[in-house]
């Protein structure tokens, strides 16, 4: 079984930044892709960015390129998503996900974290 916990959350004023974390606890994190999603209430959960276990490749949401960076430490089982350029429309949910078939739909992973929440102030 694999935990996920997110760290990193906060309050922030639009253009602002704030990284966020997320520490698994298996061995296995190292195998898998690694994907960041976000939900704001009322909306379906959205697909942000994921990375490959390698960490050779990455995709994002068109919404977030050019200001979202997703990376990865397999040595300390964490994955980070630092986000620059905040705006209010990013104001959401974020959650993490791994799974071994894991890309850019929900329905792939198996693990999630409990989420952290991301508020951006106009």
């Amino acid at each position: 079984q694999v935990q996920l916990v997110e760290s990193g959350g906060g309050l922030v004023q639009a253009g602002g930044s704030l990284r966020l974390s997320c520490a698994a606890s298996a061995r296995t994190f190292s195998s898998y892709p690694m994907a960041w999603f976000r939900q704001s209430p009322g909306k379906e959960r959205e697909f942000v960015a994921v990375i490959t276990w390698s960490g050779g490749d990455t995709t994002y949401v068109d919404s977030v390129k050019g200001r979202f960076t997703i990376s990865r430490d397999n040595a300390k089982n964490t994955v980070y998503l630092q986000m620059n350029s905040l705006k209010p429309e990013d104001t959401a949910v974020y959650y993490c996900a791994t799974g071994r078939g894991g890309w850019n739909k929900s329905y792939q992973y198996e693990y999630w974290g409990q989420g952290t929440q991301v508020t951006v102030s106009s």
